[in-house]
């Protein structure tokens, strides 16, 4: 009895250790600001039409980077980073058919080209405005392809 309860309470420390690590990298991400959530689908082939494969994750912007980290993850360097020189923006639209369920409710999606890799974000609307704001304010000399 002694042994199970013994059991029990460490699987319930480690379980609020495990929480608390998250939240606290949460907060370390969006310490300094300028973070907003994104759902992620990397290296879309052409001819994708269903909705699987969007990760829930954050980004945040790095100068003139975005870092991209998972939520899910205990890693505390971004899963990808987006150049600003290099994202290429190829269309926006509404999640359709599973990805209505697998995004946020309000989720915009911004089909994007980063480095010859197809890649789609979803975010907010709000996320979106400040998203294409932040590229379209490149320094003078790069190149910025807004669709």
């Amino acid at each position: 009895m002694v042994l199970a309860l013994s059991v029990s309470g460490a699987v319930v420390v480690l379980v609020l250790l495990g929480l608390f690590v998250f939240g606290l990298r949460r907060r370390l991400i969006q310490r300094s600001g300028g973070t907003f959530d994104c759902s992620l689908r990397w290296n879309i082939p052409e001819t994708e039409t269903g909705g699987k494969g969007w990760i829930y994750g954050v980004s945040r912007y790095n100068g003139d980077r975005i870092e991209w980290f998972r939520v899910f993850s205990y890693a505390p360097r971004p899963r990808r980073v987006l150049e600003r020189s290099a994202i290429e923006v190829l269309e926006r639209r509404t999640p359709q058919g599973e990805e209505e369920l697998a995004l946020l409710s309000d989720s915009i999606v911004l089909a994007c080209r980063h480095r010859g890799t197809r890649l789609e974000l979803a975010m907010s609307e709000d996320a979106l405005t400040g998203f294409l704001a932040w590229l379209e304010a490149a320094p003078p000399g790069q190149r910025v392809n807004v669709a």
